[in-house]
């Protein structure tokens, strides 16, 4: 039985509270370049940036309170949410934009595509590089935009020693061992490879604390880590903790539930999870996707590459996807790909593909690779998908909070329009990015009532009035993330 406890904190009710804080706001001009990147919806919503000098007042002491019985935090981005560089370079391949960089450099950041070979075989030279604190776009002059800082600034309130920052000399922790760690990853590649690689992440951070606290307090407890994750990061992070570090069987069935990656994780915090998907997610494979009116466009054949972003289509069972008819589609089918001409299989986006395939001559050479890794990229997401859905009883000393968006029109559902592309058909409930119904993974419909049913089963349910990159720097929401991880 699934005990959820739904706290809902409606706009009026949490100003009036941080006021009696003495919390004082700024929203400054924000670009907007959705850094956000819902799991599809890739990128939404302007970035602002919120100041609340009392929390510090609050959680001085415990801050200071260094001790084996505190759990170190792991922080994992969304898509977008992780600088990618070359190899042996440090050259910087995402996290750097400027007026057409997209237009000119974009087969730089596609993946490989190839016949014969898994997706977990098909590699570039290009390399996570941690979380993407912030953006550099050069557009004549350089403007630096808040991505994770703000997050990370605000575990910081709460005495959590980031490794990265400490390790670069951005601060200067002394002596003090560090309390909190960023997972960047290639949020390219699937999901499942990002979940046994935040597996091998978390076993070297842990032999690095339980050294730490051995020499340092002369306890030699077994580590457990608490999880803050956005977006799709959250989708990384559940497939870890249900299993471990195992990938998606080869023979076309499910891995044993054993929630194996749990025996290190005490919290799992999931921030505006696009837990059934996203509608954007299918516009923008279909369509493409522009960060900015004055920057360069992510071609449809461009995302059709990435694994990942096909994990984050909608559920068929949603209803997501019309056709001109208003007859639902099944995008998970590659023939609707095909016999409409979606995606990588467009028509107009062979100019793409001889691009990322320049060793092949013929168009029709170009499609075949096409079609075959697009074949093998909806059976990965479909797998993937239930994966995560299966009903899961947590482990008792597990536990699972959801905070999400529920204040601003979110796209819901897509119609094909006949010609290769979508447009938006409905919205409903969300952050601008993922709706409500996603984040909580609701099987239920409007027919069925309103009470929804998910398959996983959260302690706790915050819905805060905030777009979707917005949650992670809302004062709301930092109050409650650092009184679960000090005080609850």
């Amino acid at each position: 039985m699934n005990t959820n406890r739904l706290a809902r904190i409606q706009p009026g009710e949490a100003l009036a509270d941080e006021e009696r804080r003495g919390y004082r706001y700024t929203r400054r001009g924000a670009f907007a370049l959705g850094l956000s990147a819902a799991s599809g919806s890739l990128l939404s919503g302007c970035l602002s940036t919120s100041r609340h000098p009392y929390l510090s007042k609050i959680y001085d002491s415990p801050a200071q309170r260094h001790s084996p019985d505190r759990n170190p935090i792991i922080v994992i981005p969304g898509i977008l949410g992780s600088r990618l560089e070359v190899a042996d370079s440090g050259v910087l391949a995402w996290g750097i934009l400027g007026g057409g960089y997209l237009r000119h450099h974009f087969e730089d950041i596609a993946l490989p595509m190839e016949e014969g070979k898994a997706l977990s075989e098909l590699h570039d030279n290009l390399v996570p590089a941690g979380v993407l604190d912030r953006v550099r776009v050069n557009l004549g002059a350089s403007i630096q935009v808040k991505a994770y800082g703000q997050l990370l600034s605000s575990l910081g309130v709460g005495g959590y020693r980031d490794e990265t920052l400490g390790t670069s000399g951005a601060i200067d922790y002394g002596t003090e061992h560090f309390t909190c760690f960023q997972f960047g990853y290639d949020w390219r590649r699937s999901s499942v490879e990002n979940a046994a690689l935040l597996g091998v992440f978390i076993r070297e951070k842990k032999a690095y604390v339980e050294r730490e606290n051995r020499k340092r307090y002369g306890d030699s407890r077994p580590v457990r880590f608490d999880l803050v994750a956005h977006s799709m990061g959250s989708l990384v992070a559940r497939y870890f903790l249900q299993y471990g570090t195992r990938p998606l069987p080869a023979d076309g069935s499910l891995p044993a539930l054993d929630w194996s990656g749990s025996r290190d994780v005490e919290k799992l915090i999931v921030v505006a999870p696009p837990n059934a998907g996203s509608a954007s997610a299918a516009e923008q494979l279909l369509n493409g996707y522009r960060p900015a009116p004055i920057l360069g466009e992510f071609p449809p054949a461009l995302l059709g590459t990435m694994p990942a972003l096909y994990e984050l289509l909608p559920r068929h069972r949603h209803g997501s996807v019309i056709d001109e008819t208003g007859a639902p589609v099944n995008l998970f089918d590659p023939a609707v790909w095909k016999e409409q001409q979606l995606g990588l299989l467009a028509t107009g986006g062979d100019t793409t593909l001889r691009r990322l395939l320049p060793s092949l001559d013929s168009r029709d050479e170009r499609l075949r690779v096409a079609e075959d890794h697009l074949q093998k990229c909806l059976i990965n997401a479909e797998r993937f998908h239930a994966a995560l859905d299966r009903p899961a009883v947590r482990p008792e000393k597990t536990r699972l909070y959801l905070f999400a968006g529920d204040a601003t029109p979110t796209l819901d559902r897509i119609r094909l329009t006949g010609k290769g592309r979508a447009q938006k058909d409905a919205e409903a409930p969300g952050d601008g990015t993922v709706t409500r119904a996603s984040a909580l993974l609701s099987a239920s419909t409007d027919k069925e009532g309103l009470v929804p049913r998910s398959p996983v089963e959260w302690n706790q349910t915050t819905f805060i009035a905030a777009d979707h990159l917005g949650l992670t720097s809302n004062a709301t929401f930092t109050d409650n993330v650092l009184h679960l991880l000090l005080e609850s």
